[in-house]
């Protein structure tokens, strides 16, 4: 009774698989990264019921969409992949049609098949299936620095390098680019969908481990911490390399984008950074270091008024603290004032003055001696040389090659009759006129 039974199932299975398949995936929402492929048989497939689940039969179609990636696994095994839109058929199949291949030699295989299932009570040993990747940007992952992370801040132009905490917030795009090591190391064979909640929780943990040296390459390049949210495209290639072994290589994921929505540093630290840069600059600085010791004294002098024991006890305070740390803010205003002397005097000024010929005395910046009363002598016209080219020439001959300095009528005239310019001869190349 059950041999009967065994082979009417068999024989139900067999003529079921012989209707060619029609594979589509219809939808691929944004949380669905793998779907199973079904056989479609539409309202009107009445005869398209008794196939196997897991068969696919030789002619079959198998249509891709944009954005999709789709494989073949045969007895476990990835056979075939496509990710070229379009309708793909299926001509290896091991599983036979009559309606593929010409109607004897269908008829002799699915009468091997029929009798190979009998011997597994009805049922086919065979495996087979289609699978659907996303291979859209998967967007809207948000991640957070549950704890500060370490930021190195660089500023070369005070020679600044420290190491504060930041905390970090945002969201980042990820896309499958190798669906063949997706399968084989996160999802293998699945029943139903397979969504990205299933795998978000470790993604954003190892996005959260990679931030650290991720931030080290953002900071070598003298990125401010501040300023992340204007080198996002920096960060996503940081991250990337950071994590190019494991999402890359393992998981067949990678990065597209990583927005920053906020970062944040500590209060004390960020004083600290502001303490610093004002402490280096003033350091070169004595205007810089007088405005800082002016506006401390000014506060402490507030303070000093609040002073419980009376404003003079606050302010004899103040005067021994200024006098243990020698700070002085007369002399740093004079300081300010001889560093800011030569920066505020004209361009040119210091050449201004002349040299008298008769008694020697120097800074001169009338057209008389201040000391002799003798006229100051008249400069001489600086000219080029027409030889070796040197320039700024005063005396009767070049220093650079020794010429002789040119005639003064020697140089390019121009004729007041036409007007042209540049003329070197007796004669004008314009209209021929002589030289005046």
């Amino acid at each position: 009774m059950g041999l009967i039974l065994a082979a009417g199932a068999s024989l139900s299975s067999v003529l079921g698989d012989q209707w060619k398949d029609y594979f589509y995936c219809s939808e691929m929402p944004t949380d669905v990264l793998v779907r199973k492929g079904e056989h479609h048989t539409g309202k009107s497939g009445l005869l398209n019921k008794g196939g196997s689940d897991n068969i696919i039969t030789n002619g079959s179609t198998i249509v891709v969409n944009e954005g999709q990636c789709m494989i073949i696994v045969d007895q476990g095994a990835i056979v075939d992949i496509s990710a070229e839109p379009g309708a793909y058929t299926y001509d290896t199949s091991t599983e036979p049609s009559i309606f593929s291949g010409g109607l004897g030699k269908g008829i002799v295989e699915s009468f091997k098949k029929f009798a190979a299932r009998v011997s597994y009570g009805g049922v086919t040993a065979h495996d087979q299936r289609v699978y659907y990747f996303n291979t859209k940007n998967i967007i809207g992952n948000k991640y957070g620095t549950a704890s500060p992370v370490p930021f190195r801040v660089v500023d070369r132009n005070i020679g600044l390098d420290m190491d504060i905490s930041i905390r970090c917030f945002g969201e980042y795009t990820y896309k499958m680019t190798d669906p063949i090591l997706f399968y084989k190391n996160i999802c293998g064979n699945v029943d139903r969908d397979y969504t990205r909640d299933k795998i978000d929780d470790q993604l954003r943990s190892e996005l959260l481990t990679a931030l650290q040296p991720a931030f080290s390459r953002i900071s070598d390049q003298g990125i401010r911490y501040s300023s992340l949210p204007g080198h996002t495209k920096e960060l996503s290639e940081a991250l990337n390399n950071e994590l190019s072994s494991t999402w890359g290589q393992v998981y067949g994921i990678e990065i597209v984008t990583c927005g920053v929505s906020s970062v944040k540093a500590s209060e004390e630290d960020e004083q600290a950074i502001k303490n610093l840069q004002l402490g280096l600059a003033a350091g070169g600085n004595a205007a810089i270091a007088a405005g800082i010791s002016v506006q401390a004294n000014a506060q402490a002098m507030k303070d000093a008024a609040k002073n419980p024991n009376g404003a003079m006890m606050g302010f004899a305070g103040m005067g021994m603290a200024q006098q243990a740390g020698g700070v002085n803010v007369t002399q740093l205003m004079q300081q300010a004032a001889a560093q800011q002397a030569p920066q505020m005097q004209a361009p040119g000024a210091a050449a201004a003055g002349w040299t008298c010929p008769s008694c020697g005395h120097t800074g001169n910046g009338g057209k008389f001696c201040s000391n002799c009363g003798t006229a100051k002598p008249a400069e001489a016209e600086e000219w080029t040389c027409p030889a070796c080219g040197q320039t700024g020439n005063k005396g009767k001959f070049c220093p650079g090659c020794g010429a002789a300095k040119p005639a003064a009528d020697s140089g390019p005239w121009t004729c007041p009759s036409c007007g042209q310019t540049g003329n070197t001869g007796k004669f004008c190349s314009g209209c021929g006129k002589p030289k005046a």
